[in-house]
C-alpha cells in the first residue's frame, strides 16, 4: 500500500475504514454510461476510482451503467475502453456491464413487489409528470398505487413476457409521493423498450432505470465506496432506500464529490452533441473539444491531465478551474520530453546577398538544451532563408529587438545578420529582405565576440519541407460558455487557424504521436488523423506562454 503525500476528504475516509477494520479492501468502480464519449470531467472520475485502490492495493471495475440501449452503442464502448487504458489504469478481469446483472436485478424488483415496496403504474408518461407535483408542491398518489401484490407480480412478468407496448406499464418504487425530495417520490424502476440491446441483444424488452440498476450492480460486485459527483447527492437517500428494502449481502457506500468543471470549456453531452451534429467541430475528436479523443489527438500526454486532476483536486466544492492550469501541466510534461525543431508558420524570405551562391552549410544544433544526452542534429544553413513574418518590423519601436531596416539579429546556431534593403510587391506589402552576414559570428566556431540583444529562428527555403499547421486555441471566449443563455453567442471565431508552414529537415522523421517543441512558437504534434506522408498536418498543442491567464484571471474574479 503506498501513502500519497496528502490526503482529500474521500482518501481520509477510506484510510479510516482500513484502519478500523471495516473494510479488509478497497473495490470502487468507474460506472459511464456507454452513450457518448468521455470528457476532461470523467478524468477526475477515472484517476480518483482507480486511484484510490492502486493506493491501497484494492480492485477498481469498469463497468458499463447500459440500461438505455436506444442511446447506447459498442462504437462508445470500444472508446470508453481505449480512453481509460491510455490513461494508464487497467481494470485486468474486472470489465462487468450493468446488463450483466439483469437477471439478478429482475428478481430484486420481484422481491420489492412482494415486500409491498414497488407496483405497476399504468399512467400515460404526461400524467405521471402531472401526478409528481413540483419542487414546492407534493405529488399524488397514482390510482394504481394499491394494486394487489399478486396483481402487480403479474403484470410485471407479462412486462417481461412483452405482452404491452412501450409505456403501456412502468414499474415504480412505492415510497412517498409528499416526499420534499422529488427522487423519493415513487421513481420509476423498470419501462418498457422493444428495443435490441447493444450487449443483451433481445433477451429483454423491459430495462431498469439507472438509479436502480447502479445502486444494486454496486452490490453485486462489493463495492465498498461508491464514488459519485455531487449532481448525484440527491438520489443518495434512494440508493440507500433500495439496500434497506432488499439487504443485499453486501451494501456499499455513496460518496460525492464536486464536477471537474474547466473554464472555457462545456462538458454537457447534449451540447457537445450539438457542436457536432451543426459541424462547429469535425467530431468528436476535433482537437478543441474537451473530451479524452479530442485531447489525446491534440496532442495532450496522459501524465499531464493525471497530474492537472491531481492539482484540482477532491474537494466538495463546484469549482471552475483556469484552462491555464491544464495548459501548464500539459507545458511542464512537454518540456521535460519534447526536442526542439525549427518551423517557420508565416514565412517571410530572407536573401543573404553576401553568402556564397551554391554553398550549404551544416549547422550543429541541440536537439533538447537541458538534456545534452538527447545530442544534436544538423541544421543546413544556406543563401535563402525563410524567418517568421514577426520577426521584422518596418517602423520598428525602440525596444523591438528583432529585425528592421539597418538592425542586426542572430540567426539560432548560425550568423548575425543585418538588414540592409526591404523588396515590397506593388501593394506595398514586403515580400522578401536582403541581408549581409558577417562570417565570423557563426554559432560555436566564430572568431567574433561581438554580440546583438535579439535570436529568431529561421529554416532554409532550399531544405524546408512544407506543412500545413493547426493553430488550436479555445473553443469559446467567455470563462462559463454555460452561463450564457446562448453558447453559440460565445463561440471563438479564432478557435482555429491553418497556415502553411517550412519545416527544417529533421521533422520529416517525425512519427505521429511524438510531440516536438517548435522555438519559440510551441509545442506541436502530427495529426492522427489528417497527417500523411505526402501532405503532412501538425497540431499545436499548447503554447510556450499562457497568453490568456490575464483575460482569464479577470473573468473568474468576475463570475465570482
Amino acid at each position: 500500500m503506498s501513502e500519497p503525500e496528502s490526503r482529500d476528504f474521500i482518501r481520509q475516509i477510506i484510510h479510516d475504514d482500513l484502519e478500523s477494520g471495516k473494510h479488509k479492501e478497497i473495490v470502487t468502480r468507474f460506472p459511464p454510461e456507454p452513450n457518448g464519449y468521455l470528457h476532461i470531467g470523467h478524468v477526475m472520475s477515472i484517476c480518483l476510482n482507480f486511484g484510490v485502490t492502486d493506493e491501497t492495493d484494492g480492485r477498481t471495475f469498469l463497468r458499463f451503467d447500459d440500461t438505455n440501449p436506444g442511446k447506447e452503442s459498442e462504437e462508445y464502448v470500444a472508446a470508453i475502453k481505449n480512453d481509460v487504458r491510455w490513461l494508464g489504469f487497467d481494470w485486468q478481469d474486472r470489465l462487468t456491464h450493468a446488463s450483466d446483472y439483469f437477471g439478478r436485478l429482475y428478481e430484486y424488483a420481484c422481491k420489492l413487489i412482494e415486500l409491498g415496496c414497488a407496483y405497476v403504474d399504468s399512467l400515460s408518461a404526461e400524467d405521471m409528470r402531472n401526478y409528481r407535483g413540483t419542487l414546492t408542491e407534493p405529488g399524488k398518489d397514482s390510482p394504481y398505487r394499491d394494486r394487489s401484490m399478486e396483481e402487480n407480480l403479474d403484470l410485471f412478468q407479462r412486462m417481461r413476457a412483452g405482452e404491452f407496448a412501450d409505456g403501456e406499464h412502468v414499474l415504480r418504487a412505492r415510497i412517498d409521493m409528499g416526499s420534499p425530495n422529488i427522487n423519493l417520490r415513487d421513481p420509476a424502476l423498470y419501462r418498457i423498450r422493444h428495443i435490441t440491446h447493444q450487449h443483451t441483444g433481445d433477451e429483454w424488452c423491459i430495462y431498469p432505470m439507472y438509479d436502480f440498476a447502479h445502486t444494486l450492480s454496486d452490490a453485486c460486485e462489493s463495492i465498498t465506496h461508491s464514488l459519485c459527483t455531487l449532481e448525484f447527492e440527491d438520489h443518495r437517500p434512494l440508493y440507500n432506500w433500495f439496500l434497506d428494502q432488499l439487504k443485499p449481502p453486501h451494501r456499499p457506500r455513496q460518496i460525492e464529490f464536486s464536477r471537474l468543471n474547466l473554464a472555457y470549456a462545456i462538458t454537457s453531452k447534449r451540447k457537445l452533441n450539438s457542436l457536432v451534429e451543426e459541424g462547429i467541430v469535425t467530431d468528436w475528436n476535433d482537437p478543441r473539444m474537451p473530451t479524452i479523443v479530442g485531447m489525446r489527438r491534440r496532442g495532450y500526454p496522459a501524465a499531464a491531465l493525471r497530474d492537472f486532476v491531481t492539482r484540482a483536486g477532491v474537494t466538495k466544492k463546484d469549482k471552475l478551474i483556469e484552462m491555464g492550469v491544464l495548459e501548464n501541466c500539459v507545458r511542464e510534461n512537454l518540456g521535460d520530453i519534447a526536442e526542439r525543431r525549427m518551423a517557420v508558420l508565416r514565412p517571410l524570405k530572407v536573401v543573404l546577398t553576401t553568402y556564397p551562391q551554391d554553398e550549404v552549410e551544416m549547422m550543429a544544433a541541440m536537439n533538447h538544451p537541458g538534456r545534452p544526452e538527447l545530442g544534436t542534429r544538423e541544421l543546413p544553413f544556406s543563401r535563402e532563408l525563410w524567418i517568421e513574418r514577426d520577426d521584422f518590423m518596418e517602423d520598428a519601436p525602440r525596444k523591438f529587438f528583432r529585425l528592421k531596416p539597418g538592425g542586426e539579429v542572430r540567426l539560432r546556431f548560425g550568423y548575425i545578420i543585418r538588414c540592409d534593403e526591404v523588396i515590397k510587391n506593388d501593394a506595398g506589402d514586403v515580400v522578401e529582405l536582403r541581408c549581409s552576414h558577417d562570417p565570423d559570428t557563426r554559432s560555436g566556431t566564430g572568431t567574433s565576440d561581438r554580440k546583438v540583444k535579439g535570436t529568431i529562428h529561421w529554416v532554409s527555403c532550399q531544405h524546408a519541407g512544407n506543412a500545413d499547421v493547426r493553430l488550436y486555441d479555445r473553443l469559446f471566449t467567455a470563462a462559463n460558455p454555460n452561463s450564457a443563455a446562448d453558447f453559440h453567442t460565445v463561440l471563438n471565431a479564432d478557435s482555429l487557424q491553418t497556415v502553411a508552414a517550412m519545416l527544417e529537415p529533421a521533422l520529416a522523421s517525425l512519427v505521429v504521436g511524438e510531440a516536438v517543441q517548435f522555438e519559440r512558437l510551441g509545442y506541436f504534434c502530427l495529426d492522427s488523423e489528417d497527417h500523411s506522408a505526402a501532405a503532412p498536418v501538425f497540431n499545436r498543442i499548447v503554447t510556450l506562454r499562457d497568453s490568456w491567464a490575464k483575460i482569464e484571471k479577470q473573468a473568474l474574479q468576475k463570475q465570482s
